[in-house]
């Protein structure tokens, strides 16, 4: 049987090694005037930013730039709004991490309709249905990891006691292209590889094991998934010289965003929320030291209620594959994905969240604030007790 199911719209993919070269063409189908949304140091200390603006330069466009310095507030999109609003820009660029592209895809939605982002925040303001229209964007990406170069989505956060991390969220937010060049990634330091990569992996992972996953999603996220498998450790390991494994984990990145847009994730994106909210812990962090206890709550769970026995013939297959061994029962294969996360959890010295200044007394707080869109879609509701033993396990 074929069940239906319903895709959001996506960008015009342009995925290849040396693609970069065809951006200056790319913008200026739009117009020569933009503005470029990049990261504040990493990226633009490397040469391929000196070689992207000579391209766009004798291409005869113009351009500003805005550096966005670690993950983007609410207070940064509207600054640069009010800044930029009256510029006409043709389309906004973003060139960097997952935050530069969020940065610049929630200022792409608002140039034009001028308004606060705050007016349209889910669970913050007053959640107005956005309009638009918005500045075309063009998304692309530095690091392997959020996918963002392929969702409707611009995750916002202010940090603190009081804080949140919300999207601002809507199908005219997407990108009309997004130009993904493995090349790019050649300058990511071992921590961003590990993080970013577990983040990547753990999208693919939840949006296949997701309550509203279907067979175009599985068939994404299955091939992200043996992409990440090949890619990631390879990466870590040997560093830039790892073209194919850049190549891999920039394949796998962008299909968790696509998978992601679709379907949705579940609890280790649920409780990334009030961590990266409440704390000052980088996303693919919480990921990545979160995704193998998580995974094995889920286990438990699906097993002890006799639920959705789909998720668990998953995430047998899942172990198969990462194990390399078609052979193991159910069992044996569930066995080998939660030592194989673990694994990749040990090797690539993703932190426990103590680390970040995160205490068991914070254990309910974070709880209560977990149910956001993400866990609407894990495959098993889990207990307050469960969420809290998955974060208890990593203090």
């Amino acid at each position: 049987m074929f069940p239906a199911f319903n895709l959001t719209r996506l960008p015009r993919i342009v995925f290849g090694q040396g693609v970069r070269a065809q951006l200056p063409a790319l913008a200026a189908s739009y117009g020569i005037r933009h503005l470029l949304v990049t990261g504040a140091h990493h990226f633009q200390s490397s040469p391929h930013w000196q070689e992207i603006q000579s391209r766009l330069r004798a291409a005869g466009l113009t351009w500003e730039t805005l550096n966005v310095s670690g993950e983007p507030s609410p207070t940064l999109v509207d600054e640069a709004v009010r800044e930029y609003r009256n510029s006409a820009f043709d389309a906004v660029i973003g060139i960097g991490g997952g935050s530069a592209l969020d940065a610049a895809k929630a200022i792409a939605g608002l140039l034009k309709p001028g308004n606060s982002v705050r007016d349209h925040l889910e669970g913050v303001g007053p959640e107005l249905p956005y309009q638009g229209p918005s500045t075309p964007f063009i998304a692309v990406p530095t690091t392997a990891g959020t996918g963002s170069e392929a969702t409707k989505n611009a995750v916002l956060s202010v940090h603190g006691h009081d804080g949140f991390k919300k999207s601002f969220r809507d199908d005219k937010l997407m990108a009309e292209i997004a130009l993904v060049d493995p090349e790019l990634l050649s300058t990511c330091p071992q921590q961003v590889i590990a993080a970013n990569g577990m983040d990547a992996f753990t999208q693919l992972l939840e949006s296949y094991v997701s309550s509203k996953a279907n067979r175009f999603t599985d068939a994404l996220a299955w091939s992200g998934m043996k992409a990440a498998r090949n890619s990631l450790l390879e990466w870590y390991r040997i560093g830039p010289e790892a073209h194919d494994a850049q190549a891999g984990m920039a394949y796998a990145a962008l299909l968790s965003g696509i998978t992601l847009a679709q379907v949705g994730l579940g609890s280790v994106h649920g409780l990334a929320s009030p961590l990266g909210a409440f704390f000052p812990i980088p996303h693919g962090v919480v990921c990545g030291t979160l995704v193998a206890e998580a995974t094995a709550m889920n286990i438990k769970a699906l097993g002890e209620r006799a639920e959705n026995g789909s998720a668990l013939l998953k995430y047998a297959q899942t172990g198969r594959m990462l194990a390399h061994d078609a052979r193991l029962s159910d069992d044996e294969a569930i066995g080998c994905l939660i030592e194989i996360l673990i694994q990749w959890t040990d090797e690539m010295q993703l932190p426990l969240l103590s680390s970040y200044g995160i205490k068991h007394s914070d254990i309910g707080r974070i709880v209560s604030n977990s149910r956001g869109s993400s866990m609407k879609t894990n495959p098993i509701t889990l207990t307050d007790e469960e969420i809290g033993k998955i974060v208890l396990n990593r203090l």
